[in-house]
């Protein structure tokens, strides 16, 4: 019996995606990590199989992560990082001193993956979930600035800015994932494959959480009238179409992009091995990883 591992499984596609690997993956055990207990009673209850535990674990603190991890005591052939969020703005910050969309979209990954890489069996398939927004040619009808990728020391840093600087700032980490499963890619056995995933627009889900009360309620009004259109879908559509990417057969070569299904090339701007390596050199300096896998102290961004 293998076990996959999970974040983001608690709401919206995340939950779908949860509850479908217990339904029809009932001899698949599912970790999931989440911020609040009960999760796992939840998830059980709810698909009627009992084969889940959960690990308390909040991504925006470095040393909660590595606490986490420390947790995981079985052999894992699946990760599936569906947790994100996107704020309203760009002046929050983690535990760290990290802006939070970028510690919990990007850096988060980064050393939870390394910290559980020695528990991946061989085979074993990684899955981060990312978005189109990560494109700066990609239509998303005015709703989120395409992405602005700098030195990532700055893009770590809280940093005055509003509603239109906190979306931004959430295609930029989405961009920052495609560069960090790229970076993964070169540096996992082969047998461990790693994708960036995209489920498309899926407005009934609560990525709007943090932007008021007005903001979110315009939000669920414009989302009820997309997802009657080609280019939203539905968060239980969504979830079952990660699930069944998650255990179906082999999407395609480690690293791809895989959009709602398909893998497809992820924007012109996403393959840049000098920007990749140097998101994963910033990030081993911020989450206090060393070239070895060991952790140190982690580095307080300014």
């Amino acid at each position: 019996m293998g076990t996959t591992s999970m974040t983001g499984a608690s709401r919206g596609l995340g939950r779908e995606a949860a509850e479908h690997l217990l339904r029809h993956h009932p001899d698949q055990h599912l970790l999931v990590f989440n911020r609040r207990p009960g999760l796992a009673a939840e998830l059980a209850a709810s698909t009627g199989n009992d084969n889940v535990s959960e690990v308390l674990c909040d991504l925006a603190s470095f040393a909660d992560i590595r606490r986490a991890a420390a947790e995981v005591d079985r052999p894992l052939d699946g990760f599936l990082g569906n947790a994100g969020l996107q704020m309203a703005t760009t002046d929050k910050h983690t535990a760290d001193g990290v802006e939070m969309t970028f510690g919990v979209n990007v850096l988060a990954y980064h050393l939870l993956l390394n910290l559980l890489r020695p528990r991946f069996t061989n085979p074993a398939r990684v899955i981060i979930v990312g978005s189109d927004v990560h494109d700066s040619a990609h239509n998303s009808m005015g709703l989120i600035p395409p992405p602005r990728w700098t030195d990532p020391r700055e893009l770590a840093r809280p940093r005055e800015g509003g509603g239109r600087e906190g979306r931004r700032a959430y295609a930029t980490s989405k961009l920052g994932v495609v560069y960090l499963v790229h970076a993964l890619r070169r540096r996992l056995p082969e047998g461990v494959d790693v994708y960036s995933y995209n489920p498309g627009l899926v407005p009934d889900t609560e990525l709007s959480r943090d932007a008021g009360r007005f903001g979110r309620a315009a939000f669920r009004t414009i989302g009820k009238a997309l997802v009657t259109l080609p280019i939203a879908t539905t968060a239980d559509r969504a979830g079952r179409l990660l699930a069944e990417t998650m255990t179906g057969p082999r999407p395609g070569e480690s690293g791809s992009y895989i959009s709602r299904g398909e893998v497809i090339p992820s924007s012109s701007e996403s393959y840049d091995e000098r920007r990749e390596e140097e998101l994963w050199a910033v990030a081993d300096e911020l989450c206090g990883l060393t070239a070895d896998g060991t952790t140190r102290t982690p580095r307080r961004s300014a």
